[in-house]
């Protein structure tokens, strides 16, 4: 009996382990896809390079690819979806440009345009369908930072005093449209990188330790629990097996922060909350799992992807990365 019971322990730890798995739903796309957006269980938007927009309305069945019209170089390195029919890409070099349609992609309209020299937006985060904030490299070393609160109808600059101070040589990641996270239902967070890498909330700016000092290191990637939960990934973006200082988390809301005790199998370009402890987080060599808050991580897919997005109103688990889309599977 006793032989039986402890082979049925080990099925059971074999079946966990191996419980995560990613189907490729979406290949051979023409694009550098880095922006993902997940409605529910059903309805997905994807965007990226090369003018790309994907949408999908049954859970990555059947997909529908566009090239929006005017902005076929453009590359839309984040995107916010609110249903089948309304979303906003951003495209990210100067000039930078936000669009947003109304009739499921079909027609989009330019609702912010910035030719400033050295304008480079990286992610866009909403806390609702009405508000949100975009973020991008330091103008006048300063983080830039824009606000709308009609639903990306409109957007606004914040008052420059109020706009975060950046060492030289720091800047965002526009990896995967998740350095910048809602806290709660009116603030944000943000993650940054480059030759320093730094958390900053409201108007503190705390270091990370993270890898940096190269214009190809730092943090990419912010996800939150709770207001004192966080996990921030990143590294060196090229040396994608280097599993140096990639990974840190802190457990009393940014003031203090530390490396897991077994740390993601190398770059990681985004990393996302799940539910209860369960984390998970992609990069050009794989996919990670975590089921005590980050505090150890396990490999579980060798697929690369640069962004890895749950549903906001449901559970599925989706990935995009170059040319392709996929989902978690258990």
């Amino acid at each position: 009996m006793k032989k039986i019971f402890y082979l049925f322990l080990f099925l059971v730890f074999i079946q966990k382990t191996n419980a995560q798995k990613i189907e490729i739903v979406a290949d051979s796309i023409h694009s550098s896809l880095r922006g993902l957006s997940v409605v529910d269980n059903k309805t997905v938007w994807v965007s990226g390079s090369n003018g790309t927009v994907g949408k999908s309305l049954d859970g990555g069945k059947t997909w529908k690819w566009i090239t929006v019209k005017g902005f076929e170089k453009s590359d839309f390195r984040d995107i916010e979806a609110f249903d089948k029919k309304t979303a906003i890409i951003m495209a990210v070099a100067e000039p930078a440009y936000i669009l947003r349609t109304d009739d499921g992609g079909e027609t989009w309209k330019v609702v912010f345009e910035n030719p400033t020299k050295g304008m480079f937006l990286d992610a866009m985060e909403f806390w609702n369908d009405q508000s949100g904030m975009v973020i991008g490299d330091p103008i006048n070393d300063r983080f830039y930072i824009a606000r709308t609160f009609d639903g990306g109808k409109t957007w606004r600059n914040i008052p420059e005093n109020n706009k975060p101070i950046a060492d030289k040589g720091e800047a965002c990641f526009a990896s995967s449209g998740t350095n910048i996270r809602k806290l709660n239902r009116s603030e944000a967070v943000f993650v940054s990188g480059g030759l320093s890498a730094h958390f900053f909330y409201r108007n503190r700016r705390i270091a990370l330790p993270l890898l940096q000092g190269k214009e190809s290191t730092g943090a990419n990637s912010i996800a939150v629990k709770n207001s004192k939960i966080m996990v921030v990934v990143g590294g060196d973006f090229l040396k994608k097996d280097d599993r140096d200082e990639n990974c840190a988390i802190t457990t009393d809301g940014g003031n203090t922060w530390y490396a897991p005790d077994i740390l993601p199998s190398g770059y990681r370009s985004c990393i996302e909350y799940l539910h209860k402890k369960i984390w998970i987080t992609c990069g050009l060599n794989g996919a990670d799992v975590s089921e005590d808050d980050g505090t150890t991580w396990k490999n579980f897919s060798k697929d690369s992807f640069h962004v890895c997005r749950k549903a906001k109103k449901g559970n599925a688990v989706f990935f995009a990365g170059n040319g392709r889309v996929g989902r978690l599977a258990e």
